[in-house]
């Protein structure tokens, strides 16, 4: 059992000396892990807590313009982030080198990593604003638990992932859910205009599917990656692995709820 321990414990300390990039300790919110926690407890008390006990003797806001604007800008930089592997020629130099990692520290590449990984994760932080705006709306039967760990702990593990383990895994992950980013922001910011736009809406029910999708594409990326023993962080892998299961059944679960109940019903 101590060997066992020890063998963790200095496969643990490898990848931290190997992989982690001492630049991204200077960039916004990288120092330490104390802010980004310190954002994920007050976005838990608010969301469960505060905002619920704040909006209960208070009538809902009317937020429509600002969920217009803050949808298009989501839009718009899902788009941006989704472009940014091909803009820095990421994607074709996966496919070019396989299951060969990138050698940190002397690859522009692992510098785009870097600063992809950067900008996804401040998106997921900027994020935790879909769940404060539900709560100032009053609409707390759409804070589900789903949604909440959903948005926690990509916000934390995207952290993580780019402070200590980044790879090239990461990148695929992250370009398929600013894919799907794209579509769902799109029609958040559709539903945001009023009424008059319900019509252009019948497509609600395939955004879960657009989802599971995705995690079914990760999950088989995910897998090849082990199957042909890539020289990729394992721990990360098995890591991503976890989450897109636990993901693939919490949308699984939302979706019989919502939409397979109803189909019966009616």
């Amino acid at each position: 059992m101590a060997g066992l321990m020890h063998l963790v414990v200095h496969n643990y300390n490898e990848i931290l000396q190997s992989k982690k990039d001492p630049m991204v300790d200077s960039w916004f919110l990288m120092s330490s892990p104390m802010p980004v926690l310190l954002i994920l407890v007050f976005y838990l008390y608010f969301v469960l807590k505060l905002g619920p006990q704040l909006m209960a003797t208070r009538k809902a806001f009317n937020l429509q313009r600002i969920l217009v604007a803050y949808n298009f800008y989501q839009v718009i930089f899902s788009l941006w982030l989704s472009t940014m592997p091909f803009r820095v020629g990421a994607m074709s130099y996966i496919f070019k080198n396989g299951c060969h990692p990138v050698e940190l520290h002397r690859n522009p590449f692992s510098i785009a990593i870097s600063n992809g990984a950067w900008w996804y994760f401040f998106s997921k932080i900027i994020e935790l604003l879909d769940t404060v705006f539900f709560v100032l709306r009053k609409k707390q039967n759409q804070v589900t638990f789903l949604h909440v760990y959903h948005h926690t702990i990509t916000a934390l593990f995207s952290w993580g992932y780019l402070k200590f383990l980044p790879g090239e895994q990461g990148l695929v992950i992250g370009f398929l859910n600013s894919v799907v980013h794209v579509v769902m922001y799109f029609y958040y910011m559709v539903a945001a205009m009023g009424p008059k736009y319900q019509k252009y809406l019948w497509w609600k029910k395939y955004m879960t599917w657009i989802q599971l999708v995705q995690f079914c594409i990760m999950l088989t990326y995910l897998l090849c990656l082990l199957a042909y023993d890539c020289k990729f962080p394992k721990a990360l892998t098995f890591f991503f692995i976890s989450n897109v299961i636990i993901f693939l059944y919490l949308f699984s679960d939302f979706y019989r709820k919502a939409y397979k109940k109803k189909e019966k019903l009616g």
